[in-house]
């Protein structure tokens, strides 16, 4: 484990460092306190630290202050070294953010116990933001395909609206199963919930990074894209159709072809005046109209249908023929 040495002088640095050394630890040196808030502020910076309380620049108490008020940075143990014995020296040195001092100098049993001590803290630490973590996942996160729920895409889109003003267009794309009740009656729900999961991972793969998916209800998946004009939009949008009806998906019940339809719409610049469920209708409305016209297919909210090949169309005749076989 990484470890921090702050000390202004070169022999106590030296000694404490073999000390460490000798423990096991991956020891990292600093001359001063601005050198070590460089250090620690890193992003694969140590989170053990022994900060001697008189040095340059900055001393071991501002030291831990600095770093206290950080936000959103991994937590750093801090054990302030000092010759310092006066009770309220001490809770000084506690109120600015350490957690612990050793008096120099230190007894390297003791030195190693209190690191242990901070070793455990952490550990307890990296526990509970993990399980703070997993809770913020599955309370924003649908349970079957790990994409954003239907409450957490629909306030992604509301923040990417906000954007807008500085006309920064926003598209979104519709999109719902082709003959999924058919799939279910078949094959049963588990299968049904194969599908789901592995349309899902298409559908992320084939967006950008950027560019947000999320489980609308049922088999309808809404993707909210970030600054994309309408005019990339056909081109995603048919990205998005391919990579679903490109290749078949692998079930339990075996290889099945699936397709979707596909609604979008562009939002060029937020009109305040609208509401969110404006947009949300114009995508819908389009979205019922590639299946109108066929399904596999992108239909646009200006009534521009984009239309498959014919032999697109066969292949999904013949899928729909086998479902219903």
């Amino acid at each position: 484990m990484k470890i921090l040495i702050a000390d202004d002088e070169p022999v106590s640095r030296r000694l404490i460092e073999r000390t460490l050394e000798r423990y096991g630890y991956e020891v990292i040196t600093a001359g001063d306190g601005a050198a070590a808030i460089l250090e620690l502020i890193k992003p694969d910076g140590p989170r053990l630290a022994l900060i001697d309380w008189m040095m340059p620049e900055l001393d071991g108490p501002e030291v831990c202050r600095q770093l206290r008020a950080r936000q959103g940075s991994p937590y750093v143990y801090m054990l302030l070294l000092t010759s310092k014995e006066l009770s309220e020296d001490i809770v000084t040195g506690l109120e600015a953010g350490a957690d612990d001092y050793l008096t120099k100098p230190c007894e390297p049993a003791e030195l190693q116990a209190r690191l242990r001590t901070g070793q455990r803290i952490l550990k307890l630490e990296d526990n509970l933001v993990e399980a703070r973590e997993q809770m913020r996942f599955k309370a924003t996160h649908d349970a079957l395909t790990s994409l954003w729920d239907r409450g957490a895409i629909l306030a992604l889109l509301r923040g990417e609206l906000n954007r807008t003003a500085a006309d920064f267009p926003v598209s979104l794309l519709m999109c719902d199963v082709d003959h999924f009740k058919e799939i279910n009656d078949v094959h049963g729900h588990l299968v049904g919930d194969e599908v789901l999961r592995e349309l899902s991972a298409r559908l992320t793969g084939a967006v950008r990074q950027n560019d947000a998916v999320g489980r609308y209800g049922g088999e309808e998946f809404l993707a909210v894209l970030s600054g994309c004009p309408r005019h990339n939009l056909e081109e995603v949008a048919e990205q998005v159709r391919k990579a679903i009806d490109a290749t078949p998906f692998a079930t339990s019940a075996g290889n099945l072809s699936v397709a979707v339809s596909l609604g979008a719409t562009t939002i060029e610049c937020w009109e305040p005046h609208l509401s969110l469920e404006h947009y949300l209708k114009q995508a819908d409305r389009a979205l019922y109209q590639a299946k109108q016209a066929g399904r596999n297919r992108v239909a646009y909210a200006d009534g521009t249908v984009m239309s498959v090949s014919r032999q697109t169309q066969a292949a999904g005749q013949l899928q729909s023929a086998l479902l219903l076989s």
